[in-house]
């Protein structure tokens, strides 16, 4: 029986390992990602800890190789759904009456399994199925999910920690319930740590999950649910289902024990997501917690007294790293006139020194993008600059699919700032320039500020009154804002990460906020000694 206030250890940020060549941890990461490729793997879906297998098995593909097969991963339906649903009620009163510290343990285990003997097989997984270069791998599978259930706990015990004043006579307390019902986690390509994160974030607190990760990421999902598995997660806590997102999202959202949803995604089926809960609220026992991060159409804007090197290679890396396939990537810039010349010079000798392809060549900057569907997507954007007369494909532009998907880093010049590619989300490796006039600072300000996103955003500039300018007018324009950096990088417990708009619910994933989402609080008042006269004084 617990009798004391448990201090957690001090969470620190993981450090990112540089994998350089001849570095240890380089040579077994490419080790391990030699072995995992050879392998045959076969994923079930796992339901209150037992692994389900069907007859429709779906191969995988990595992005940057369609030929070679990774094995696959069996295909579920609606009874799976149901299946997994009835697991995590059955799991939920016994989890949520675990002692916290006994929760925090567990994955404060998986931080440390991950950070060691788990570390290149997540990292590997995460290089193979999202065609992941070694260094975006390392700063999202390892150490931005470690630093995720490492600062979670520590939040978490921050937040229990919260509580009333106490009037005289009388001890004010809040206690943090989980959310009855169960937490029905939808997740995404592209980061193997958000995948996690939205399962492990609620479950801390003491709920149960459903999740639906993205097709194209269930190969280091299993990963996933190996690591919680050996971490001590009991069985029914997290339940993974592979099921088209149609068929989960009609069982669930029509559930009547439909507790919360956690959600990082495209913003059409976030907005699909509120609008069906909406229809259904009345089958529904409660009202859904519904956080969701969503889509980004995420800007620099440069300043005249800017740095103009540092703002090309912002431009770059905020833009192309990891295919441009960030939320948070930087697709639109806009530059003054007086020194677009010279950043697009830096621009050119950067942008011909990228390589593209496999991620098992190490001296490769951009790899492959997702899936067909998003290549035929960005080359469709690229295609119709080539032939519009609003907007110059100035580099890059060469798209591949024979050997896997590749799209080579496009900037595009946009003489109209409504352009399509300057205001419309394309997700991919794409950047679109837009080319004022010095004197029109606050105008172009305006401009930034008139999206349907949210999400991040950057100001480059070395005059402190134009910065305090544009951070005023960008205000409500970015969750996440930056000065003289690239947009895209958001650190746990550094730089909590969300945004409003279409871009979601800016509950700030990788802070304390996240957590009181997938809480309930209760206040309790307990008077040492009641009146028993229903007489006021005033009445005397």
């Amino acid at each position: 029986m617990a009798n004391a206030f448990f201090e957690v250890p001090a969470a620190i940020n993981e450090p990112v390992k540089s994998y350089a060549p001849g570095s240890p941890e380089r040579e077994s990461l490419m080790s391990c990602l030699e072995k995992m490729k050879v392998e045959s793997t076969d994923i079930p879906m796992i339901i209150n800890g037992k692994e389900i297998r069907t007859n429709n098995q779906i191969k995988i593909h990595p992005p940057h190789e369609i030929k070679h097969c990774l094995g696959h991963y069996h295909y579920g339906d609606k009874s799976h759904v149901k299946q997994a649903i009835e697991a995590a009620l059955n799991a939920k009163e016994r989890w949520a009456n675990t002692s916290w510290e006994h929760r925090a343990s567990i994955f404060l285990k998986a931080a440390d399994l991950l950070a060691g003997p788990y570390r290149d097989r997540m990292n590997a997984a995460t290089m193979l199925g999202q065609s992941k270069n070694v260094f975006q791998a390392e700063i999202d599978a390892a150490c931005e999910m470690i630093d995720f259930f490492k600062f979670n706990v520590q939040f978490m015990t921050e937040l229990y920690m919260e509580q009333p004043e106490s009037g005289e006579g009388m001890w004010n307390r809040l206690d943090y319930r989980p959310l009855e019902g169960f937490v029905f986690a939808i997740t995404p390509f592209n980061f193997t740590s958000i995948c996690a994160n939205l399962c492990a974030a609620p479950a801390m607190m003491g709920n149960t999950i459903v999740w639906k990760p993205s097709e194209t990421q269930i190969y280091s999902a299993k990963v996933i649910m190996d690591l919680f598995k050996e971490a001590g997660v009991p069985d029914g806590v997290i339940n993974i289902i592979h099921t088209p997102g149609p068929v989960a999202g009609d069982v669930c959202f029509a559930h009547p024990e439909l507790g919360g949803i956690h959600f990082t995604g495209s913003t059409a089926t976030f907005k699909h997501i509120w609008k069906s809960v909406g229809q259904n609220i009345d089958a529904l026992k409660y009202y859904p917690r519904i956080v969701g991060e969503t889509g980004g159409k995420d800007f620099i804007v440069a300043h005249p007294s800017a740095d103009r090197k540092a703002l090309a290679t912002a431009m770059i890396r905020g833009s192309f790293e990891y295919q441009g396939q960030k939320c948070s990537a930087a697709s639109r810039a806009y530059v003054p006139q007086s020194m677009w010349e010279e950043v697009k010079s830096y621009l050119k000798e950067d942008i011909e020194s990228i390589k593209v392809g496999s991620v098992e060549d190490t001296s490769n900057f951009v790899n492959a993008v997702i899936d067909e569907r998003s290549y035929d997507k960005i080359k469709g954007f690229i295609d119709r600059a080539q032939e519009s007369s609003q907007a110059d494909v100035i580099f890059g532009g060469k798209c591949d699919k024979s050997q896997g998907y590749f799209v080579d880093p496009t900037i595009i010049l946009a003489k109209d700032s409504n352009y399509e590619t300057m205001v419309k989300e394309i997700f991919g490796p794409v950047l679109t320039v837009f080319v004022y006039e010095d004197s029109e600072w606050e105008t172009v300000l305006k401009l930034a500020n008139d999206n349907e996103y949210a999400l991040t955003g950057a100001i480059f500039s070395q005059d402190r009154y134009a910065i305090e300018t544009g951070a005023k007018a960008l205000e409500n324009a970015a969750g996440n804002f930056y000065i003289n950096d690239k947009p895209t990088g958001a650190v746990v417990g550094q730089q909590p990460f969300g945004g409003g708009r279409g871009s979601g619910t800016n509950d700030k994933a990788g802070a304390k906020q996240n957590l009181y989402r997938w809480v309930s609080p209760r206040t309790i008042k307990e008077t040492f000694v009641p009146p028993k006269d229903y007489r006021y004084p005033f009445l005397g």
